[in-house]
């Protein structure tokens, strides 16, 4: 790719961008949200077209209009947001929209028969005809992995792949990479997981502000290197701090909570005003169900919630958000925002009738005004507060349900991976965010997955397995192997 340049309305997304991979060649492409990363490999896989630029494959010129065009070249495309159906079975979401026929029916057998070595060379152990609905997300991505393979694919691009997987889920991932880069399959790798790249990469390519922003040979690849790259400075690792707050006990009680998940198992825990409480576990240890029964969006079987010594009413959301009780969720395209809106109604959406008049209406300039105010604070990059929040990068939509709370009166904040998908940049701004509302007395519940933001930000850390709590660590406990521990079943040592 040879001096790609994008324009969207109101920003130039690239700007004579060189980009180039070989075969069997594994090119980590990094950068913070908003660098053009996406934009960059949504050209290369036909969902957008350059303004300017040529791209080239196998030496040949080649113009790509459609995802059918780049299917064609052999490129494939496996997204952060997977494309399957789990209403279908493996080997019809492998062979979807190109089912082999045999007298005008589908011909499932055939579908098993071929999907069967893409499986076997992927080391995913399960039958064709099984339900998609059955495998996990770490499976689910090795389907759509063997749908590119299916397509003859010479190229595959990986957007943010672990984003949702297990440890052992991406390290299957990781050995998977490295064995399609052994048989000739080029692969570009999108993520913020620097470690990751750190294992997997032979090349690094960043870009920063739409531009090319420098690259780095394998022997040059470390943590240090890559973040200079992304974002033209060094950048302090997320920091183990000793807290100096003084902490208004018992802000935030949850007592004998059962979720819809785990109807079995009872969960008690407390925050204090001022603390942040990190919460650990892995993917299916229920932490995400606990967070949505405490805010009420999925009603509790049993248990209450308390917010200085006042109980809330079970399964009221806007009962919690009158008490102050706000949830940033995992999923902040789904249930944090609505895209569709501009940055000023996501930003006042939850508060909106303080901005009615008692006649109704709303003040439109006030709405503005807030908006505004939290663009600055949070430094949301954005043309205007007009933009509609899906013209955000992920970092910066996080901000902006960030600033959904911030503009009203919070005692509690619940964070469900506040970071997912952020670059190492945004994630610094988060952190000191955190750490600011904790100074303010605001109690913190930070769910999260990465250990690293764990261990750094917590003052206290509580680990989930199957529905309970495993075990709870002060801060001069906290190791990665005391986590884990905790989180595969054992009793706290």
């Amino acid at each position: 790719m040879e001096n790609i340049t994008k324009r969207f309305p109101g920003v130039v997304a690239l700007e004579q961008v060189r980009f180039e991979i070989c075969e069997g060649e594994i090119v980590a492409l990094i950068g913070e949200n908003g660098a053009g990363k996406s934009t960059l490999m949504n050209i290369l896989g036909g969902v957008h077209q350059p303004d300017e630029g040529e791209i080239e494959v196998a030496g040949q010129a080649a113009k790509i209009r459609s995802v059918s065009d780049a299917n064609a070249l052999g490129v494939g495309f496996v997204h952060q947001e997977l494309n399957i159906l789990d209403n279908l079975d493996v080997g019809a979401n492998v062979y979807l929209g190109r089912e082999p026929r045999r007298l005008g029916l589908i011909n499932r057998r055939k579908i098993a028969a071929d999907t069967r070595p893409y499986l076997e060379v992927l080391g995913l152990d399960v039958d064709p005809e099984t339900p998609l609905a059955a495998l996990s997300i770490g499976q689910q991505q090795m389907v759509e992995i063997a749908k590119a393979l299916s397509k003859d694919a010479k190229i595959i691009i990986m957007d943010e792949p672990t984003s949702s997987l297990t440890l052992s889920e991406t390290e299957r991932l990781l050995e998977v990479i490295h064995d399609l880069g052994k048989n000739g399959i080029a692969v570009i790798y999108i993520s913020h997981r620097l470690g990751e790249v750190n294992q997997c990469a032979d090349r690094v390519v960043a870009l920063r502000d739409g531009c090319n922003a420098g690259e780095l040979r394998r022997e040059e690849i470390n943590h240090d290197a890559m973040v200079r790259l992304m974002v033209g400075r060094d950048l302090e690792r997320t920091p183990s701090h000793v807290s100096t707050r003084a902490l208004d006990s018992k802000r935030f009680t949850v007592s004998n909570l059962r979720s819809s998940l785990y109807p079995n198992r009872k969960v008690s825990f407390e925050v204090a005003g001022g603390e942040i409480l990190g919460m650990a576990g892995l993917v299916g240890a229920g932490r995400s169900e606990l967070a949505q029964a405490a805010f009420g969006v999925d009603p509790p079987l049993e248990g209450c919630v308390n917010i200085d010594g006042a109980s809330l009413k079970r399964g009221s959301v806007k009962e919690s958000i009158r008490a102050g009780l706000y949830l940033a969720p995992e999923d902040r395209k789904q249930t944090g925002l609505v895209l569709e809106f501009e940055i000023i109604q996501n930003i006042t959406l939850a508060s909106l009738g303080s901005y009615a008049s008692r006649f109704g209406l709303i003040d439109r300039d006030a709405e503005r005004a807030e908006a505004e105010r939290q663009v600055e604070s949070l430094r949301i990059k954005t043309p205007s507060a007009c933009t509609a929040a899906i013209n955000l990068s992920g970092g910066n939509q996080q901000k902006v349900v960030l600033g959904k709370w911030l503009s009203m009166n919070p005692k509690v904040i619940i964070f469900d991976e506040p970071t997912r998908g952020i670059d190492v940049g945004a994630k610094n701004e988060i952190y000191k965010l955190i750490r600011k509302l904790a100074e303010r007395g605001v109690a913190i519940w930070m769910i999260s997955s990465d250990m690293e933001e764990v261990l750094g930000v917590s003052d206290r850390i509580v680990v989930m397995h199957e529905g309970r709590i495993s075990g709870e660590l002060q801060r001069d406990a906290f190791g990665e192997e005391a986590i884990m521990h905790l989180a595969v079943g054992g009793p706290k040592t």
